[in-house]
């Protein structure tokens, strides 16, 4: 089988997160099973406009928000001289409008989570932050209602599959990520003082801001607490982060032997994303046997197992957060039991199995 996968963002891209690296994940799955795959991604500065990576054909052409958009629609029809059997549409907020111009194709949608809360706390300016909050929030719905509807979709968690079903789709298949480990985790004692660590993009919509308060909220309780950011974002947000949390150590980005080590000596993840599709990192925090604290949100409430590998509020609210990181504190019996239980709700979570159901769903 020929597949094109239309992706906003993809290997090497300075601001590719947990998605980026599911899509290749199940897309070297389906090359090892003999398929041919090619990957339509953004263009970032430094990047190559065609390579090949590990057997898979990567073509980079337009921005990442609406260019990668409009540049697949031209390169499809003006450029590309290939037959494909299987279209993937990822969606990331917007999709790539696949029913509309590439008829006659099979296509599969993917997407990790719906947009809904997170088109509120998009990073441009005025006044078109505002525009997309309004016009997004409204039209996302319609666009799976009026384009999507008889399309089957893949997806990581049964949130997302709860809000496609309340958006009209039906044929929706869940398999959920797995997680990439290093061949030799890391054997190291936890920190002296008790530490929190965010790893994730330095984004309001990841919570980033809410995490840095409950730090501030609980630092008060319990001052030899300590708290890493681990993350990149653009120089000027994260100056600004720096300036609400002059206690908090700023790693920036990471390799990813650093990223198990610090997840293993830290005591805790903060992840406060408002909306996730899965919420890949808390896996990789749990392997390492380091519990989550997080809202219970949709995709973070299917990664986390609430009491058991974790805790979460219903709550909102960077105080709500800051009593369960003290109560986690206190409480060695029970961050002893989430750790435990963190590392063998791990093992459930692997590529070999989660390739193997996509591939068995393209087929």
């Amino acid at each position: 089988m020929n597949i094109l996968i239309l992706s906003w963002r993809g290997p090497g891209h300075p601001l590719a997160g947990g998605a980026e690296q599911v899509t290749f994940e199940h897309a070297k799955g389906w090359l090892k099973a003999g398929n041919k795959v090619t990957l339509f991604t953004s263009y970032y500065i430094g990047a190559n406009i065609d390579e090949n990576k590990g057997g898979i054909r990567i073509i980079r052409r337009g921005d990442q928000f609406f260019g990668v958009k409009l540049a697949a629609f031209k390169w499809y029809w003006f450029e590309n001289r290939e037959k494909f059997d299987l279209i993937v549409d990822e969606f990331h907020g917007l999709p790539f409008f696949t029913p509309l111009w590439a008829i006659g194709v099979k296509k599969l949608g993917f997407i990790h989570e719906v947009a809904q809360k997170v088109w509120k706390l998009n990073p441009w300016p005025w006044p078109y932050n505002k525009i997309a909050a309004f016009f997004g929030k409204m039209g996302e719905p319609w666009i799976f209602k009026l384009f999507y509807k008889y399309i089957p979709f893949m997806t990581v968690s049964k949130s997302t599959e709860s809000d496609l079903k309340a958006w009209g789709i039906k044929n929706i298949t869940v398999i959920p990520n797995g997680v990439l480990l290093p061949n030799i985790l890391p054997n190291l004692p936890k920190e002296k003082d008790f530490t929190m660590i965010y790893l994730s993009a330095l984004a309001k919509d990841k919570g980033i801001e809410d995490a840095i308060a409950t730090f501030n909220i609980v630092k008060k309780e319990i001052p030899s607490l300590k708290f890493w950011i681990v993350g990149k974002s653009y120089p000027e947000y994260t100056n600004y982060l720096k300036g609400l949390c002059p206690d908090a150590r700023f790693w920036g980005f990471v390799t990813d032997q650093k990223k198990y080590e610090l997840l293993t000596r830290a005591y805790v993840l903060i992840f406060p994303s408002v909306h996730e599709g899965w919420g890949l990192v808390i896996i990789e925090a749990a392997s390492v046997g380091t519990p989550t604290v997080a809202y219970k949100v949709s995709g973070v409430k299917d990664a986390v197992v609430d009491r058991q590998t974790g805790l979460l509020t219903e709550n909102e609210t960077p105080e709500s957060l800051a009593k369960l990181i003290s109560e986690l504190y206190k409480n060695k019996k029970l961050l002893t039991k989430l750790s435990k239980n963190a590392k063998r709700w791990s093992k459930r979570h692997t590529w070999e199995k989660s390739t193997k159901e996509s591939l068995k769903l393209i087929n």
